[in-house]
C-alpha cells in the first residue's frame, strides 16, 4: 500500500480540485483539513507515509523531522519554491520534492483591490452603509500618483504594468536590480530612501529571507510622506510590525493594506485590528480557485510521474541518482 496525504486543507477543496480517482490501484490518499504546528504531531501522522503533499510555508519540513519519516519518498510541494522544506536535507536523504507552476495575477490584482480599499475606505463606506449612513467622507485616487515597487520580480512586474495603466508613475528597487531591467517594466530605478520618499504608494514584492526581514522599519516609515500609504501582500515579517502600528497610529503615514502578518493566523486583540486607517485580508494573495486547481491538479501529475519512475517537476534534481523508490 502507498500512502499519500494532502496536508492543511483547511479550506477543504483539496479532493474537488483535481481527479484524484486517476490514482492507481494499491494508493491510499488520506486529506488532513488541521493544520499540526507540533513537530512531534507532525511525525507521528506522517510516519507511514511515502508521500505528502505540502501547500506553501504551512507545514515546515526541516532536518529534524525528516530524519523521523524513514518511510517518505516525495514531497510534492505547491508552488516553484517553499522555504519551508530543507532541500538539502531532502537531498542527502534521498527524498524527492517537486513543485508546480506559479504562474497567475492574483497577488497583483490583490495588491490594487488593498490599494483602492484603504486609499478610498471601501470597507468602512461598506459598513456605513448598512447602518443606514450615506457618504462621511472622501478618499484618494490613484491615477496621477507615483507608485514605489520593492521587489521587481514576477509580480512587481505585473504591479508596475498595470500601475502604468492607471496613470501611475513606477519606482522601483531591489537590490541586484538594474536600471535597464526596471525600464524594461516601465519603472525608474532609484534607490529604497528615495522610492519611500517620492512614493505615494509603496507596495512590497520581494521575498522574505535574512537580508529582507525588517527591511521596513522606523526609520524607513519616517521617510514615507504622511500622505502614503504602505500596502504588503509579500510577507509580514519584511515589516517591523511594531514600528507600522506605531507609524499608523500616530498619523505618520496615512494608512496601510496588509495581507501578511508576523504571526498568521493574525491573533485576536492585535493592534493593526483596532485601526481605521488599515485594510486587513487573511493572506489572500494566491487563494483563489484557479490557483488551487493548479495547485493540486500539478501534484497529481508530479505523483503519478513518481508513481511511473519518471519524476516531475523536481526541485532538487541532485537527488535523482539516489532517491528512495518505492
Amino acid at each position: 500500500m502507498i500512502r499519500i496525504a494532502l496536508l492543511d486543507d483547511t479550506l477543504r477543496i483539496a479532493r474537488a480540485s483535481a481527479d484524484w480517482s486517476r490514482l492507481p490501484a494499491g494508493c491510499d490518499l488520506a486529506v488532513w483539513e488541521d493544520h499540526l504546528a507540533d513537530e512531534d504531531a507532525v511525525a507521528e501522522r506522517l510516519r507511514e507515509v511515502d508521500i505528502v503533499m505540502a501547500l506553501r510555508e504551512r507545514t515546515p519540513f526541516p532536518r529534524a523531522l525528516l530524519e523521523r519519516l524513514p518511510r517518505l519518498k516525495l514531497i510534492a510541494s505547491a508552488g516553484r519554491r517553499n522555504a519551508a522544506i530543507d532541500l538539502a536535507a531532502c537531498t542527502e536523504l534521498g527524498i524527492t520534492v517537486s513543485g508546480t507552476a506559479n504562474t497567475g495575477r492574483s497577488a497583483m490584482e490583490l495588491t490594487f483591490w488593498l490599494m483602492m480599499a484603504v486609499m478610498r475606505r471601501l470597507p468602512a463606506h461598506h459598513q456605513e452603509l448598512r447602518g443606514g449612513v450615506w457618504r462621511q467622507s472622501v478618499g484618494d485616487q490613484l491615477n496621477g500618483r507615483t507608485l514605489g515597487i520593492v521587489g521587481l520580480g514576477y509580480i512587481g512586474a505585473q504591479v508596475a504594468q498595470v500601475g502604468r495603466a492607471f496613470e501611475m508613475t513606477p519606482l522601483a528597487w531591489s537590490r541586484h536590480l538594474t536600471a535597464e531591467r526596471a525600464a524594461e517594466h516601465g519603472a525608474r530605478r532609484v534607490e529604497l530612501d528615495e522610492l519611500l520618499a517620492q512614493s505615494d504608494v509603496v507596495t512590497l514584492h520581494c521575498q522574505l529571507n535574512d537580508a529582507s526581514r525588517g527591511l521596513i522599519g522606523a526609520r524607513e516609515l519616517a521617510l514615507m510622506k504622511p500622505t502614503a500609504y504602505l500596502v504588503n501582500t509579500a510577507r509580514g515579517p519584511i515589516v517591523d510590525q511594531a514600528a507600522l502600528v506605531a507609524a499608523l497610529e500616530r498619523g505618520a503615514i496615512a494608512g496601510a493594506g496588509l495581507d501578511v502578518f508576523d504571526e498568521e493566523p493574525l491573533p485576536p486583540g492585535t493592534p493593526l485590528a483596532a485601526l481605521d486607517n488599515v485594510v486587513l485580508t487573511p493572506h489572500l494573495g494566491g487563494i483563489t480557485t484557479d490557483r488551487y486547481r493548479m495547485y493540486y491538479g500539478e501534484t497529481l501529475e508530479n505523483i503519478l510521474a513518481f508513481l511511473a519512475d519518471e519524476p516531475l517537476r523536481v526541485m532538487n534534481p541532485e537527488v535523482l541518482p539516489r532517491r528512495r523508490g518505492l
